[in-house]
């Protein structure tokens, strides 16, 4: 119902306006073509598609292979491709070659060793990083894996600390996130099912599950998704995000982002799928129910009854948030005879000399936490923990002494913005953010009736959404069979069955 308003909102008339793409269609014909057995006109080729002398990047090598007299050329980037290996293991062999019998694929010292069929092909490995061997007379190119790409170390995760558990973080390079995950899982049912997402970027997606585990169904949705994309580049998993979830303009996401391999693993031992990117930090989890943005990575880690106390606050926290402002406003502005007679003296004393109606009061504390909390955000790390504190300080007191405000709005608007903080996913805090507003407007508006009627309407909302097929308050409405860890988890010995909304291959864990 929402998502359908906004979008309506953000429609604009379209222009069917077609534009058609000339000014590389000749590259787009020889990228289609098959590798050729004439050398030359191989390189004729990747001349001009990479614009050689003008791309001084890119460097084509013409050898003589040592013993078998053939002519044949290297391509390589050279400042993505480690040139050392490349000189070590593919061009010495080949150079100092003097046995006339052996076969090239003999001389060649890489595992990596694919062979090539088309120049598309052939441009994807370069461009990843790779090398390829053209050689006079054979239809096909020997492509090599050779990638020297800048890449940070494993490090912590920067939103999703634990105590207890892993400190390794999803890095920007794909490999070392595909050795994270394989690590974790030592199994050969395990497929990491890679394609490419766009056409000019050529950004590659794998997406990671267990073929005996994992609904053939939501997996064929999710390919059909990406299958679908036609847009020139992707660079980022959350950009991705926003490409395939359901609804795009859902208040609440439906796609759940994780930096823990980890908790990325568990999710994929249940019967869900992860898609990791290159470039990125990260990871989706698909599909995402309310209760995977509830629950955080270290749940299953702390004993039985921490735990759950660590989800009652959590449930508490998000109450709070959510109708903390919103009841003060109903309460002082429509229901006064609800709040003790001592405290409500208090109240009123207070607000004496304040000249604005609580809705005010509230709606301008609401507003500056919120610019505190983005500033805070978005300086450097070393003084952003100072400008919040010191501004809430300073603009709190400031506010109370020009009777702008009253002390007890202070303080109700900053237990509630405290309280967003236990939320660990970035997503869901900002969505719970934005719902507090509409429940202060509904109070200012109609009351406590107000805000129970947006509750409802809230409820019915979330019973709307679905996450690739997956009901969004799953599984509680509809109901479905599984070990029933939503608002509390139970003994680890006890969870042994998965969720049945994912209708996976198999139920039981053992």
């Amino acid at each position: 119902m929402i998502g359908g308003l906004i979008k309506k909102l953000l429609e604009h008339k379209k222009i069917n306006t077609q534009f058609n793409e000339i000014s590389n269609a000749k590259d787009i014909e020889l990228k289609k073509q098959s590798i050729s057995p004439n050398l030359e006109k191989m390189i004729d080729i990747f001349n001009h598609i990479y614009s050689i002398p003008l791309n001084k990047g890119v460097i084509i090598r013409t050898i003589n292979i040592g013993g078998l007299n053939i002519k044949a050329a290297t391509i390589a980037i050279n400042s993505i491709s480690d040139y050392k290996i490349i000189e070590e293991h593919l061009l010495s062999p080949l150079l100092t070659n003097e046995n006339s019998e052996k076969e090239i694929e003999d001389l060649i010292e890489f595992q990596s060793l694919v062979k090539i069929q088309m120049i598309q092909d052939a441009i994807d490995k370069i461009n990843d990083g790779g090398l390829i061997l053209i050689v006079d007379g054979f239809p096909f190119a020997y492509g090599m894996t050779a990638s020297a790409m800048a890449s940070r170390q494993i490090d912590k995760p920067e939103n999703e600390l634990t105590l207890k558990g892993s400190k390794e973080g999803f890095t920007e390079k794909l490999n070392v996130n595909v050795s994270l995950i394989r690590k974790r899982i030592k199994n050969e049912s395990l497929i990491f099912e890679t394609s490419v997402i766009s056409k000019r970027a050529r950004n590659q997606v794998s997406i990671v599950y267990l073929k005996d585990l994992t609904n053939e169904t939501l997996l064929l949705n999710i390919r059909e998704k990406l299958a679908k994309l036609d847009v020139d580049s992707i660079h980022n998993i959350a950009l991705l995000e926003q490409y395939i979830e359901d609804r795009k303009t859902s208040l609440f996401p439906t796609v759940l982002y994780t930096e823990r391999p980890d908790r990325a693993v568990s999710y994929i031992d249940n019967g869900y799928i992860v898609l990791i990117m290159d470039n990125s930090p990260a990871a989706l989890v698909v599909p995402a129910t309310f209760w995977s943005f509830y629950h955080t990575a270290e749940d299953h880690y702390m004993r039985f009854i921490p735990a759950n106390f660590t989800r009652l606050m959590r449930m508490m926290a998000i109450f709070i948030t959510l109708f903390m402002s919103a009841i003060y406003v109903a309460m002082t502005s429509f229901h006064a005879e609800m709040i003790p007679h001592d405290l409500l003296l208090a109240i009123a004393a207070t607000r004496e000399r304040v000249p604005f109606p609580a809705f005010v009061e509230v709606f301008l504390m609401e507003i500056a936490f919120d610019l505190i909390r983005e500033a805070g955000l978005r300086v450097p790390a070393p003084i952003g923990p100072t400008i919040g504190i010191v501004g809430a300080l300073i603009l709190g007191q400031a506010a109370v002494q020009a009777n702008i405000v009253s002390p007890i709005v202070v303080i109700v608007v900053a237990l509630a913005g405290l309280c967003s903080f236990i939320l660990g996913d970035v997503n869901m805090d900002y969505s719970i953010r934005l719902s507090r507003y509409f429940f202060i407007m509904t109070a200012a508006l109609f009351g406590i009736y107000g805000m129970t009627a947006g509750f409802v309407i809230g409820i019915f909302y979330l019973v709307s959404l679905k996450s690739f097929g997956v009901p969004y308050l799953a599984p509680f409405t509809p109901r479905y069979f599984s070990s029933n860890d939503s608002l509390f988890r139970r003994l680890l010995q006890d969870e042994v069955f998965r969720p049945g909304y994912l209708k996976p291959k198999d139920m039981k864990k053992n």
